[in-house]
């Protein structure tokens, strides 16, 4: 899954935020009947059926008028879960010190594209991890997807 395009976006963070939840972020993937967008909402209760349920409508009617994605596509609401993705850089931010596994959308630094390690801080644009017992550097725009990991 890819994050949703830009325009999506938009057209849905006004409506997670005014019925009162945390718009965390979208994704969307496939082509055709295929096609799944995926919408990640959040509250400080935790997220019900009833509450994913409820922004789903309200995504639908809006999605219906304004028609951003041409064809066919299932709209799932979802809360992030345990393993929540990480978006933006706020997301890095607001879980320092929770353990990450993500992907960047080239090799680099030292020819690895994949990493999990503890988010240490954000500055600027650059996200700081503590990999291998060592402190890396990755600008945040050479994040393909993040997530957080759960430690047991």
């Amino acid at each position: 899954m890819n994050q949703a395009p830009v325009k999506i976006l938009e057209l849905i963070e006004p409506i997670v935020t005014g019925l009162g939840y945390e718009f965390v972020g979208a994704e969307f993937s496939g082509q055709g009947k295929s096609s799944i967008l995926l919408v990640y909402i959040d509250s400080e209760n935790g997220i019900l059926v009833t509450d994913c349920s409820k922004v789903s409508h309200q995504i639908s009617g809006v999605m219906d008028v304004e028609d951003p994605i041409s064809g066919q596509y299932r709209l799932e609401v979802s809360s992030p879960g345990l393993e929540r993705p990480l978006y933006t850089l706020a997301h890095f931010e607001r879980f320092k010190g929770s353990l990450t596994k993500l992907e960047l959308r080239q090799a680099t630094l030292e020819g690895q594209r994949k990493f999990t390690g503890d988010i240490l801080d954000v500055k600027g644009d650059m996200v700081h991890l503590h990999v291998d017992e060592e402190e890396i550097e990755i600008p945040f725009s050479l994040i393909k997807r993040a997530k957080l990991v759960v430690k047991f």
